[in-house]
């Protein structure tokens, strides 16, 4: 899954040579430790004609359609989320990208959990891969990050982990024309699974709140 992560570089370079706008930009604070159920930035097309914006929406994803009481998943499968009722319709028109410097897990070890942070190599920004829904009058839309199965390193500490794009794929993931699944995969590849890595860090990142503190993300 994918349930906190980390967004501090403010480097939107490779999403503007993908997309051709040099000027995107993003009035937001850097961020160490991001929980669900906060306002994310997040870049998308808000009809099938816009410039790609980066807006503040909030993380956690519940149709117009859907009953107050149902469930607002901050996660959706890569391997169901073409198929499903709660989620294809925005796979196919809504997607997004959620820029992260990475995530964290906690992998189980003698009775405890242990917080690591797992990101690139080359330090580029990843692009996650998400879908974004209305969520109703006055309200700015939900997202849920797209996940897959754990790849490279990143298997180590959970068995899933987000759909992190490669640069290539940032400008098909967010193009309309794309809304059939078998023409979305065959334009877009995740990162090489090479590049993750990961490092244990403090279980001061368990506390939500605490979003600011760059020490977060140090390795212990």
């Amino acid at each position: 899954m994918c349930g906190r992560y980390a967004f501090y570089t403010m480097d939107f370079s490779a999403l503007a040579e993908a997309v051709a706008q040099p000027d995107l930009f993003v009035d937001a604070e850097p961020r160490y430790n991001v929980p669900p159920g906060t306002w994310i930035s997040v870049a998308r097309r808000a009809d099938d004609e816009a410039l790609v914006t980066i807006e503040q929406l909030w993380w956690g994803y519940r149709p117009t359609w859907a009953d107050t009481t149902a469930p607002q998943p901050i996660n959706a499968k890569a391997e169901t989320v073409a198929k499903s009722r709660y989620f294809a319709p925005a796979f196919k028109r809504h997607r997004c990208l959620i820029p992260a410097d990475g995530w964290y897990e906690w992998l189980s070890a003698d009775g405890r959990k242990q917080p690591h942070f797992i990101t690139r190599s080359d330090e580029q920004t990843l692009y996650l891969a998400g879908i974004w829904t209305d969520r109703g009058e006055d309200k700015p839309p939900g997202v849920a990050i797209i996940t897959e199965p754990a790849r490279g390193s990143a298997k180590e500490v959970h068995d899933r982990m987000p759909l992190a794009l490669d640069n290539d794929s940032l400008e098909p993931w967010l193009d309309p024309h794309f809304t059939e699944r078998d023409a979305i995969r065959g334009v877009t590849r995740h990162i090489d699974a090479g590049l993750i890595r990961h490092w244990s860090v403090s279980t001061a990142v368990n506390r939500p709140g605490d979003d600011r503190n760059a020490a977060l993300i140090n390795p212990l």
